[in-house]
């Protein structure tokens, strides 16, 4: 079953790791951040061995995104970020696992200070919604 975990985050300035860049991140001592860093290595390494691990990417500055809406004449364009909102999308990773509850204990693994992770399962490749 493939799932996608997407990263929610307001990093000020954008930047990755994006908890490096969040108020909550900077609070945090450079002790707990180098902790947090070799837990997601760890992490990664992990997903990696089994497998499980498929692809990801870290997302540019919102601001340098362009939005294009459907019209009746065509698509109209625009500059900066989909909606008014302090979160924004940073990155996603992609797994593949076994069962949902797997899933579930990877995605709980990504959260971090000043972030939001969303899990959803992918519709192909054995997703539930297939």
């Amino acid at each position: 079953m493939k799932y996608v975990i997407l990263i929610h985050s307001n990093p000020e300035p954008w930047g990755h790791p994006t908890e490096h860049y969040t108020a909550e991140g900077r609070a945090q001592s450079p002790e707990d951040r180098e902790k947090a860093d070799r837990a997601f290595d760890a992490l990664m390494e992990g997903l990696v061995a089994s497998g499980e691990f498929v692809t990801a990417e870290a997302l540019a500055d919102p601001a340098s995104a362009t939005l294009y809406r459907w019209a009746p004449d065509g698509h109209v364009a625009t500059d900066g970020p989909y909606a008014e909102t302090k979160e924004h999308l940073a990155g996603f990773f992609l797994v593949d696992v076994a069962s949902p509850e797997r899933a579930q204990e990877i995605a709980a693994q990504f959260v971090g200070p000043g972030s939001a992770v969303e899990l959803r399962p992918a519709m192909w490749g054995g997703g539930p919604d297939e």
